[in-house]
C-alpha cells in the first residue's frame, strides 16, 4: 500500500505536521504532535479505523485517496512454494508430520491414556 497523506494534505494547502494537527483538531481528532509527525513522515504500520475515519473527515477525502494499492513485485517464487497454512493437508509426497519410529517391546505395550 502506498500512503498518500502528504499528497492529500497538500491539496488542502497543508504543508507541515503542525498545520495537519490543527486540521485534525477541527474534527475532534487530538493526536500528539509526534503521532501526527509519524503519520506525516512515513507509511504507518497500523492505523486505527476510527483514526482513519477522522483523518478523512479532516482532509475531506476518502480512504482510497489516502491509501493506494500497489502491485506486488514478482520475486521469482512460484505460488506453490509459499508456506502452507497450519493444519493444511500436505501434498502427496510432501513431508507431512514426522512419526517417531517405534522399536523394542515398548511399542507393543502402548495403550490408551486413562479417562
Amino acid at each position: 500500500m502506498k500512503w498518500n497523506l502528504r499528497w492529500v494534505a497538500a491539496k488542502r494547502d497543508i504543508w507541515r505536521p503542525s498545520q495537519l494537527k490543527v486540521a485534525f483538531e477541527e474534527v475532534g481528532f487530538t493526536p500528539s504532535l509526534s503521532k501526527v509527525a509519524a503519520l506525516w513522515s512515513g507509511q504507518p504500520v497500523t492505523v486505527r479505523l476510527e483514526d482513519l475515519d477522522l483523518i478523512c473527515a479532516a482532509l475531506a477525502c476518502t480512504v482510497s485517496d489516502l491509501m493506494e494499492a500497489e502491485p506486488v513485485a514478482a520475486d521469482g517464487t512460484d505460488r506453490q512454494d509459499l508456506k502452507r497454512v497450519a493444519g493444511e493437508m500436505p501434498r502427496s509426497g510432501g513431508g507431512g508430520r514426522p512419526v517417531p519410529k517405534q522399536t523394542g517391546s515398548s511399542a507393543a505395550r502402548r495403550c490408551l491414556p486413562p479417562n
